[in-house]
C-alpha cells in the first residue's frame, strides 16, 4: 500500500490497500462482550466504558515508520503512513449518535479531541480529523455507533481549498470568513436551522447536497481541540444532536466530517504561507452531508454539484422536524 500524489489535481490516493476485510455480522466486535485488541483511550477512565478507541482492524494508514517521500519520474509518492481508528460511540449495539444523551455525545468529542490532540504530537502528520458514516449508502463498515479518526501525512484536498481561500479572504479584510458567515447567516436567519449557546447550524448559501448542513461557533476558534473550547462542548453536543435527528427524517444515511486546523506543532522554520495566519483565518466546523436515494440527482460531476433543493427551503423544512429524543 502506497500514496500517489494526482499531479493534476494535486489529491493523494491510496493504492494497493487490497481487498475489503469481511465483517462478521455476528458477533459484533465493537460489543462490551466480544471487544478485543488496543485500547486508546476509553471514557469515563474508571468503571464500565461509554466511549471506547481503539485501532482500526484493518486500517488505511499504518503508524509504523517514516514517511519515505519518493519521485518516480514526474509523480510523487509517498508510504500509507498515518493513523486509523475507530469511535466506539456507546456499549450499546443499537442506536445511533444522535439518540444518545447530550452528556454521552459531549463524551464522544471529548473522546476526539483527546485522540486529534495526541496524535498531533507526531510531527509526521500533517493533519487528524474525525469522521461518521452512518448507514450502508454511507458505507458505514458496522451498524454499532461508531466513527472514526484519522491522521494523514498530507493536508486533505478540501481543507487546503479552506485554508487558501480563508487565507486571501483574511489578507483582504482582516476578518475570518467563516466568522462573516455565521454573522450573517444569523442576521438572514432563512437558512439557519438551529442554535445552542455559541454555536448555529445551517444549511450553505451554496450548498452541495439537498439539507448539507455545517455547524459552526459563533466565537472564533481554529482549533476543535483547544482547550478553551472545553466549557462550551456540552452545547455543541446538544446542537449536533437535534441536527442529525432533524437530518434522520429525511435520509438515513450521511456523512459527518470535521474540519479542523492542520497540525500546527511543525518546526518554525516550516511556519510559511498559510500557518503564519492560521490562528485568525481559519475557524473549525463540522460539516453534514445526507445521502439522498437515487434519482435526486445530487451528485458532482466534475467537481460541479447540482442539488435540487435550494438551502433556503432545506433549512425551513429541517426547522419544521420535531429533534426530540
Amino acid at each position: 500500500m502506497e500514496l500517489r500524489k494526482d499531479p493534476i489535481t494535486r489529491s493523494w490516493v491510496v493504492v494497493g490497500h487490497g481487498e475489503e476485510v469481511s465483517r462478521p455480522v455476528e458477533p459484533c466486535p465493537l460489543c462490551p462482550a466480544t471487544e478485543s485488541g488496543q485500547t486508546l483511550l476509553r471514557l469515563p477512565a474508571d468503571g464500565p466504558w461509554k466511549v471506547r478507541v481503539t485501532p482500526h482492524p484493518a486500517p488505511l494508514y499504518r503508524i509504523e515508520g517514516e514517511v519515505g517521500r519518493a519521485a518516480e519520474g514526474i509523480y510523487d509518492k509517498m508510504r500509507g503512513v498515518g493513523a486509523h481508528e475507530i469511535v466506539i460511540e456507546s456499549p450499546v449495539h443499537v442506536g445511533t449518535l444522535s439518540r444518545l444523551s447530550d452528556d454521552d455525545i459531549e463524551l464522544v468529542f471529548e473522546a476526539y479531541k483527546r485522540r486529534i490532540s495526541d496524535l498531533k504530537r507526531d510531527s509526521r502528520f500533517k493533519y487528524a480529523t474525525a469522521l461518521k458514516n452512518q448507514g450502508p449508502a454511507a458505507a458505514a463498515e458496522w451498524t454499532h455507533p461508531h466513527s472514526e479518526i484519522v491522521a494523514t501525512t498530507f493536508v486533505p484536498r478540501r481543507v487546503l481549498y479552506e485554508l487558501r481561500a480563508a487565507k486571501s479572504y483574511y489578507e483582504e479584510k482582516e476578518r475570518c470568513v467563516f466568522c462573516d458567515i455565521v454573522r450573517q447567516e444569523e442576521r438572514a436567519g432563512k437558512r439557519v436551522v438551529d442554535t445552542q449557546g455559541d454555536y448555529v447550524a445551517f444549511c450553505p448559501y451554496a450548498s452541495r447536497v439537498p439539507f448539507e448542513t455545517w455547524i459552526l461557533a459563533r466565537k472564533h476558534n481554529y482549533q476543535f481541540e483547544a482547550p478553551r473550547a472545553e466549557s462550551r462542548r456540552k452545547n455543541l453536543a446538544a446542537l449536533v444532536g437535534r441536527t442529525l435527528r432533524r437530518l434522520e427524517q429525511v435520509s438515513d444515511a450521511y456523512h459527518m466530517v470535521l474540519h479542523t486546523s492542520p497540525n500546527t506543532n511543525v518546526p518554525s522554520g516550516h511556519i510559511t504561507g498559510y500557518w503564519k495566519t492560521i490562528s485568525d483565518d481559519y475557524h473549525w466546523h463540522i460539516e453534514v452531508m445526507p445521502i439522498l436515494p437515487k434519482g435526486s440527482r445530487s451528485y458532482a460531476l466534475k467537481e460541479v454539484y447540482f442539488n435540487a433543493v435550494m438551502p433556503e427551503d432545506s433549512a425551513k423544512h429541517l426547522r419544521g422536524l420535531e429533534p426530540s429524543l
